[in-house]
């Protein structure tokens, strides 16, 4: 296809906002469990910095692609220059209105269409957690038209289709008449959090720390080439530094 088709076929307006987020666009935001940030609280050399990230936290945190503020935007503005939002409600200052939580509902309008989102700071404080307020609502808000949808979901959006070999079909039987996905390139998955998932199951010192990182790990991230492999791999060089092969760490029914 010329330059000048693809550009023909280019989707615009609320199209555009559904069209996936390039690599460059996409961040990392780390996802640590409880007892990974009390560890780095409590010896602050526990932590370390992350290069995928840049933050200091635990060696064997998760991280999950995210689009920031400044992406969206960028995007907004390519789907309606005149995007706009607004709080759903404001304070007796005229202000827009933090609710009891801490969050705040808004109300995104692209290309005359309007649909709600809310924000929350997450326990932050002051000019900065407004801020987060704002980007976070908005990123909600887009998800409602279809920004970014493939990152908020963690699983196979289209599951329900079957294809018996003529064309795909809906739960029900019916011939599927959405234009079916395009299949995967060989480097579609995060590549780097693939190393970052692959990684934090090598570090695994014992089978319980890697039954509790694989099961950390986002279902997709599980299915992604070569990290199910990882993790077998070190549970039996784990099990076989244990009693009885490990046997006593799991129940065999688990299906871990």
């Amino acid at each position: 296809m010329t330059d000048q088709a693809k550009e023909k076929n280019a989707p615009t307006g609320l199209a555009l906002l559904r069209a996936p987020f390039p690599e460059h666009q996409i961040s990392k935001l780390p996802k640590p469990t409880k007892s990974q940030t009390d560890a780095v609280k409590a010896d602050f050399k526990k932590g370390i910095r992350c290069k995928l990230c840049g933050a200091w936290h635990h060696p064997d945190v998760v991280h999950l692609d995210y689009v920031g503020h400044a992406a969206l935007t960028s995007r907004l503005l390519d789907c309606d220059p005149q995007w706009n939002w607004e709080p759903i409600a404001a304070d007796d200052a005229g202000l827009p209105l933090i609710d009891g939580n801490g969050g705040m509902w808004i109300k995104l309008t692209v290309c005359d269409v309007s649909r709600l989102g809310y924000g929350h700071a997450d326990g932050k404080r002051g000019g900065d957690a407004i801020k987060e307020v704002i980007g976070d609502a908005l990123r909600n808000a887009a998800m409602r038209f279809g920004a970014a949808l493939d990152l908020w979901h963690k699983g196979d959006l289209h599951g329900d289709l079957v294809d018996d070999g003529e064309g795909a079909k809906d739960g029900k039987g019916k011939p599927d008449n959405r234009e079916q996905p395009k299949e995967a390139e060989p480097d579609k998955p995060r590549i780097a959090t693939i190393v970052a998932a692959k990684q934090s199951l090598q570090r695994a010192v014992d089978l319980a720390r890697l039954k509790a990182i694989w099961e950390s790990l986002p279902k997709q991230v599980q299915t992604w080439p070569g990290v199910l492999e990882e993790k077998d791999a070190r549970k039996t060089q784990l099990a076989a530094q244990e009693p009885d092969g490990g046997r006593d760490a799991f129940d065999d029914e688990i299906p871990y």
